[in-house]
């Protein structure tokens, strides 16, 4: 997958399949292993994390897991699942 710079033309977006936009987006909104505490309650971080990556599994014709992250979107969003515990860490 390539990168674009942050200057990217249209034409240079408009060059880009629908999947590989759709990773790009997936891999700006997830949550980096040195960021997962300070945004492991975010709702709105987690729900833009899991949104994304069912866009990337629906554009890899894989309806299961893009409606699976779809799912745990709209738990973070209407508060029916909250965060787990770190995975460093372990359960105490």
């Amino acid at each position: 997958m390539s990168q674009l710079s942050p200057s990217a033309t249209r034409d240079e977006l408009s060059e880009k399949s629908t999947l590989e936009l759709a990773q790009l987006l997936a891999q700006k909104c997830a949550i980096a292993p040195n960021d997962w505490h300070r945004l492991k309650a975010n709702r709105k971080a987690q729900a833009n994390q899991h949104i994304t990556a069912a866009l990337v599994y629906l554009q890899s014709d894989q309806t299961e897991e893009a409606l699976a992250h779809l799912q745990q979107a709209a738990g973070w969003l209407d508060r029916s699942i909250s965060a787990p515990p770190c995975p460093t860490h372990g359960n105490h």
